[in-house]
């Protein structure tokens, strides 16, 4: 093991080696390959890099846009040059957002190393940063940007340009009262620092120091009691709260001095209103607080529709990628449409379709080295098969050999469905199966999937099976035998209800589980209370759009599957609920829903308190900007909007504030009326108003009501009387 020492002076070598800069290749396939010559600038926030053929242009991206550093063959493009390059010089830098992956090649291990080390180092670094650290950096990068020549000062034209880029708008006299504040050096420029100590005073949080004075005693500081106070009044905590004011200074209070006589300063009490026990999420739901002993069906389940594709249903690329960030995000059930493909390899691809192929072997190499990263709790694969007798043969070797102890083979009657607990890293095969065993091995199989209900009425460029209607499809035994969620036909509810073992799960499309839902909601929920139900996108959305999950929540389906891929307010809401618990994939449903012996009506439960919802939206800071030219500032306004039950659905929002992206005031209280806590889902929604068009998104949080919590918060995330009360600062 390396010494502290060791390890100091490797990771020195590594940066000192990074900023000397070097050729490494960028692969895009196996016939693209071009060197690229990149350097750590001295920042050590920045890499630069430049074509062969460039003489000076250097183009640029931060250490804070990447989101993990993968080695070796970790990719597409680099599995298809695995031949021609070792593992040990092949690395990818994943960035966050919808940028492209960066597939590199050193020249050698030891240079792989270097960036390999390196980049995760400095990321290390970033994420340890406190939250007033990383708005000196985040105002430090903006200087770096407007300091054309590089000589370390910006004069007040200048400044006035960069503050325009970032979001702000300003009274110019006020503006240039402060420059020459911050202006120690008389020079009538700023450097650096001084500009940071400018960009501060400009952007002062006046409604931060009034309810900072509104508990000081002195106006000055807030002393242990005085935080207390506000603790128990303005946060709503109860017991404990004396203690938890001093935990609180000794965390966050930046001046020894204060911290030492059990005072807090105005810089202390930001960092604690900014830090993440600042935030509206209460901290008890974040980290796995439910019972995860219950039935599978007891659960909501993170899923994906089509997990192998990136972008659209018709033409886009599938890829390996698409997998790793759904996993990643907690999904525990995903999709693999399984193919015939070349030399007797099963593909994976979006059937009758142009979408690109990808080997069935790495999407399962993939999931083995991905299921778990993000949650233990057990992990679906939903098959959908079309393949030969002979390539089934291949699918079920590699799912053994591939995923070994990890794949769920044991598949016994019971008369319920195993726990989450019971399943933890295991892998459960959902498909096709024989009824029993004794049946032919190659006997037939109705083929219910997706694919087959999907051609009815979806657009096609390959010429799809003869006709809409059932088909019939060989199946290998092999392959039967792994499954443990047996895909069946659903006939009726009281067919299931007489009928089916706790294993069969039926599938179902987003119209007819909406079909479903009106004519026949209570037998939904019933059916949901004992089998898992999947939901998947309507076949026309060949966009890969996505449809409201919430709906099918409140049936208590279990697979809402919708396409990753695609962001906009139905991912939202599915980010959203599955923030909680831990961000195991898995949420128990209310037991509402669980109840076998009675059925849901929000207005007849023993239970039944509406609650009274207050929001009181204050403020926000560094929004961004929507359209990317100099003189553009945005005008924000934010909605608050209410998912769950009928009932419950609504939204309100907040009068616009023209031309002020950077500290915004809004200060405007918004009420709802919450019929179903244990439903509902709130979000926020950031937009750009436009009088003459549509408003333009700007940013939004979604949390489930249950999770939120009271008092003067921030969204980076009930009184006695009924009322839930909260303040909202973004």
């Amino acid at each position: 093991m390396e010494s502290p020492q060791t390890c100091c002076e490797q990771g020195h070598q590594n940066l000192e080696a990074m900023k000397a800069g070097m050729f490494l290749r960028k692969v895009k396939s196996r016939t693209w390959k071009r060197q690229r010559h990149y350097k750590l600038q001295e920042d050590c926030k920045t890499i630069a890099y430049k074509s062969s053929w460039a003489i000076n242009s250097y183009s640029t991206f931060s250490i804070s846009d990447v989101e993990a550093v993968r080695a070796g063959h970790q990719s597409e493009a680099l599995l298809s040059v695995a031949d021609e390059f070792p593992a040990d010089r092949c690395f990818t830098l994943v960035f966050r957002g919808r940028r492209g992956n960066l597939d590199l090649v050193a020249e050698s291990t030891k240079e792989a190393q270097a960036w390999i080390q390196g980049i995760g180092a400095l990321m290390e670094n970033m994420e340890n940063m406190d939250e007033s650290t990383k708005l000196d950096q985040w105002i430090s990068d903006w200087f770096s940007k407007a300091d054309l020549n590089k000589d370390g000062r910006i004069n007040f034209k200048e400044a006035k340009k960069l503050l325009k880029m970032m979001n702000v708008d300003m009274n110019e006299e006020h503006a240039s009262s402060l420059f020459k504040m911050a202006d120690k050096s008389k020079s009538e420029t700023l450097e650096d620092q001084e500009f940071v100590e400018f960009y501060k005073m400009l952007t002062e949080r006046a409604e931060v120091l009034d309810l900072f004075q509104d508990y000081s005693s002195d106006g000055q500081s807030l002393s242990q009691c005085d935080l207390e106070e506000f603790l128990r009044e303005e946060q709503l905590e109860g017991e404990g709260s004396y203690e938890h004011a001093l935990q609180l200074i000794d965390r966050y209070e930046p001046s020894d001095t204060a911290r030492m006589n059990h005072m807090m300063s105005v810089d202390g009490f930001l960092m604690y209103l900014t830090s993440p026990e600042g935030s509206i999420f209460n901290p008890e739901r974040q980290d796995l607080f439910q019972d995860m002993s219950q039935p599978l069906a007891h659960y909501y389940i993170s899923s994906s529709h089509n997990t192998y594709l990136m972008e659209d249903q018709l033409k886009g690329p599938s890829s390996v990628e698409a997998y790793i960030q759904a996993l990643k995000r907690g999904c525990r059930c995903v999709e693999v449409d399984c193919w015939n493909g070349s030399n007797g390899e099963p593909v994976v691809y979006h059937g009758h379709t142009l979408t690109s192929k990808i080997l069935l072997k790495d999407v399962i190499t993939t999931i083995a080295n991905y299921a778990f990263k993000a949650s233990e709790y057990p992990l679906i694969v939903s098959i959908e098969n079309h393949c030969s007798i002979e390539q089934q043969e291949v699918m079920a070797r590699y799912f053994r050999d591939i995923l070994g102890d990890m794949l769920l083979t044991n598949t016994a009657d019971s008369s319920e469905l195993p726990s989450p607990e019971a399943l933890k890293r295991k892998i459960l095969l959902k498909g096709k199966k024989f009824e029993n065993e004794s049946e032919n091995p190659t006997g037939e199989v109705s083929d219910e999937d997706e694919a087959a209900e999907m051609n009815k009425d979806s657009p096609v460029t390959e010429s799809p099976p003869t006709n809409g209607k059932k088909l019939q499809q060989n199946l290998c035994k092999e392959l039967s035998d792994l499954i443990f969620c047996k895909s069946v036909h659903f006939h009726s509810f009281e067919h299931s209800r007489t009928s089916a073992k706790p294993n069969e799960m039926s599938s179902f499309s987003e119209s007819k589980a909406r079909k479903y839902s009106k004519e026949a909601g209570s037998d939904f929920v019933l059916h949901n209370t004992r089998q898992l139900t999947r939901v998947y996108p309507s076949g026309m959305r060949t966009d890969s759009s996505n449809y409201c999950p919430v709906d099918m929540w409140n049936m208590g389906c279990q697979i809402v599957a919708l396409n990753f891929q695609t962001a906009g307010m139905e991912m939202d809401l599915n980010d959203g609920l599955f923030t909680q618990n831990g961000c195991s994939g898995y949420i128990l449903k209310p037991e509402i829903l669980c109840k076998r012996e009675r059925l849901f009506n929000p207005e007849k439960r023993d239970d039944y308190h509406p609650l009274l919802f207050y929001v009181k939206v204050i403020s926000g800071q560094q929004l961004p900007k929507v359209k990317q030219k100099a003189w553009f500032i945005v005008d924000p306004l934010v909605r608050v909007e209410i998912f769950g039950v009928p009932l419950d659905q609504a939204k309100q929002e907040t009068k616009h504030i023209d031309n002020n992206g950077f500290n915004p005031l809004w200060n405007e209280t918004l009420q709802f009326t919450i019929h179903t806590p244990e439903l509902a889902l709130v979000r926020f929604v950031v937009e750009d108003y436009d009088k003459a068009s549509r408003n333009d998104f700007i940013g939004q949080y979604t949390i489930p009501f249950t999770s939120i919590q009271p008092g003067s918060r921030r969204r980076r995330r009930r009184h006695d009387d009924g009322t839930r009360r909260h303040q909202f600062g973004w």
